[in-house]
């Protein structure tokens, strides 16, 4: 059986900064209460630690391999339960630029294996939800890091500072 969740969000800043925030994993902490943490190097073939709290439930950490990065584009890994084919999972994060001051962030997983059935109820909701929260905070901090960037005030230099360092790196 495969289950597919996909949700997907627009936001008003650059593809650039999403993609930098994105992979700020160091600063998840303060704006990420689903995926609470990554840990690792995102390079294909490597495994990455990643923890994550779906809304009403535990924290659970995994180990996926990372699958494919396209540079500011998208970002792939799988995961899975002690054997292939019991419960895989292929998550993916997708930037569509729609101009050059907005995106479109699309976030998913594909499940598939054995366990699939059933987990599907619990899956489909508790899991959107988290995808759900987690864009609606990329927004907002991406968003916030953009009004920060441009705006010309003193209280924002900390801001403008790291997200500078974010576009550069």
């Amino acid at each position: 059986m495969q289950l597919n969740i996909e949700t997907s969000i627009e936001i008003d800043t650059p593809a650039v900064l999403v993609w930098s925030v994105l992979l700020d994993f160091d600063a998840y902490p303060e704006w990420n209460t689903f995926m609470s943490n990554i840990q690792g190097s995102i390079v294909p073939g490597e495994r990455v630690r990643v923890s994550i709290r779906p809304p009403g439930s535990a924290s659970v950490s995994f180990k996926p391999r990372v699958l494919s990065v396209t540079s500011g584009r998208e970002l792939r890994w799988l995961g899975r339960f002690l054997v292939p084919g019991l419960f895989d999972g292929e998550h993916y994060f997708r930037l569509e630029p729609m101009g050059t001051d907005r995106v479109r962030f699309v976030h998913g997983e594909v499940f598939s294996g054995l366990l699939v059935r059933l987990a599907k109820d619990s899956l489909t909701t508790s899991i959107r939800e988290g995808f759900d929260e987690m864009n609606r905070a990329l927004k907002r901090r991406a968003e916030s890091l953009r009004v920060a960037m441009c705006s010309g005030t003193s209280r924002n230099v900390d801001a403008k500072r790291s997200t500078q360092r974010l576009i550069a790196a």
